[in-house]
């Protein structure tokens, strides 16, 4: 079942399963605590970005850094930004080492990230406090409708799922 088919069909609030019968979301989140505890915070976001790409593979998931995302418009794109990390073509994962708590301004990235891929789910981990701060987010549906574009200030807070 693709993304768009899973987020028709409802599947989108059940956990992501990998091929080998897992729970790639939590599966992905221990590698990104591993990748903390291993490294601390102090880096900037390209490091985490390589070495949690690394855990991944170790783990034997599959992992593309700086995916490429086209944005098009009446057939002709407008927009090419990149993913930190698209986990199992399924998981858009976004890594920020910042000294601050995670803000609506993060929030709004990740959810335009999954507008543009129909993945569906994100994951939003910041390296760069004493303690991983992360977020699982859900795109916001509507039954029969396309998700809106979501700027930082309207980021809407019932999408994240605090772990």
């Amino acid at each position: 079942m693709d993304c768009e088919s899973n987020r028709k069909s409802g599947v989108m609030n059940q956990l992501l399963v990998d091929a080998k019968g897992n729970d790639l979301t939590y599966r992905i989140i221990g590698a990104a605590m591993t990748v903390h505890n291993h490294l601390g915070s102090g880096y900037k976001e390209e490091v985490y970005e390589r070495v949690l790409g690394e855990e991944l593979g170790k783990r034997e998931i599959e992992t593309v850094r700086q995916f490429p995302v086209h944005v098009d418009n009446e057939g002709a794109t407008v927009a090419t930004f990149y993913l930190d990390l698209y986990v199992e073509n399924q998981v858009v994962f976004e890594v920020k080492a910042i000294n601050h708590q995670l803000t609506s301004d993060e929030f709004a990235q990740v959810l335009n990230y999954l507008k543009a891929t129909s993945a569906p789910v994100g994951w939003l981990s910041n390296f760069g406090r004493r303690r991983l701060d992360y977020k699982r987010i859900f795109p916001a549906i509507w039954e029969g409708k396309s998700i809106q574009r979501i700027g930082r200030d309207n980021a809407i807070k019932s999408n994240i799922d605090s772990e």
